[in-house]
């Protein structure tokens, strides 16, 4: 079972690779709010923690293989290049450019394939079912878990006041890692109204299909949230949120009027839920996760 102390152990592993990134104290109107800025991660987006952990919590295989939406294989094929493996990455045709044209300059080999993200995973599967192969998943892996969950040790070390993360969610994978980190406060699981399989699955007991419709879903576009995420998301306090995709543009570009951050739909997600008010706390802190497509105010 996934405890606290697996996240320790992964922030061990990773600190030689990863950036312990900054907070940020913003008052926007008459409310205070932190954003932990992990967009500005090596690249791109928090999930260079889960796959590093991952890759480091066992022998390296000779060759690393992934399904991705477009930040996870961009993490994996920064993470192998780290290092020193080869990676290969498959990605629906519908992946936006600028994620498949970074997850190429990261030196992975790019595989398209299928119409959605379950069909670019069951190709990589079949893929990595080969010697010295190993399929890596972006969420439903316990050490992918841990390694997320390092976002949420650092916003506790850098501000104990913090008393509520609120985490945008794709499988579940940084949800899970942030209440699994032991900080005790509460988890605010924001998605986007026709792309929650969190949500879905909270209300059903456990895990089930979901639809997949949002500005967001390339990075928040999972069809079913993960086993080992559900696990662990059903046993702590965690509040289920959704938004509007309209509510997540307004977000996104209101993150640039008032801070001058430039992010993706789904790292503006929490900020939606707060704007809102769907996030408690006197001392919230929001993960503004990534920020790996093309950019443009609406």
């Amino acid at each position: 079972m996934l405890s606290a102390s697996d996240v320790r152990a992964a922030a061990e592993r990773i600190r030689p690779y990863a950036r312990r990134t900054p907070l940020f104290d913003v008052k926007i109107g008459d409310r205070r709010v932190l954003l932990k800025l992990e967009y500005l991660q090596r690249s791109g987006s928090f999930k260079l923690r889960g796959a590093l952990n991952a890759m480091l919590s066992k022998p390296l295989d000779d060759h690393i293989v992934a399904a991705s939406g477009g930040n996870h294989g961009l993490a994996v094929a920064t993470a192998a290049s780290l290092l020193g493996v080869s990676a290969t990455v498959y990605v629906p045709e519908t992946v936006p450019a600028a994620k498949a044209r970074r997850i190429e300059a990261a030196g992975a080999r790019l595989v398209r394939h299928g119409a959605a993200f379950a069909e670019a995973a069951s190709a990589a599967a079949d893929a990595a079912a080969r010697p010295g192969y190993r399929f890596l998943h972006p969420y439903d892996d316990p050490a992918v878990v841990a390694g997320q969950g390092t976002v949420a040790a650092e916003i506790m070390a850098d501000a104990p006041g913090v008393d509520a993360i609120a985490v945008a969610v794709g499988g579940g994978g940084l949800a899970a890692g942030t209440a699994l980190s032991g900080t005790g406060r509460r988890v605010v699981a924001v998605e986007p109204e026709h792309c929650c399989c969190l949500h879905d699955a909270l209300a059903a007991g456990e895990p089930v299909d979901s639809a997949v419709a949002s500005v967001a879903a390339s990075a928040t576009g999972a069809s079913r949230v993960g086993e080992v995420p559900f696990a662990v998301l059903s046993t702590h306090d965690v509040s289920s949120v959704l938004v509007s995709d309209e509510q997540i543009l307004r977000a996104r570009d209101r993150l640039w009027e008032e801070c001058r951050i430039a992010v993706e739909p789904a790292a503006a997600v929490p900020f939606a839920a707060w704007l809102a008010g769907q996030v408690p706390g006197d001392l919230p802190c929001l993960i503004v996760c990534g920020a790996n497509a093309d950019w443009a105010a609406g």
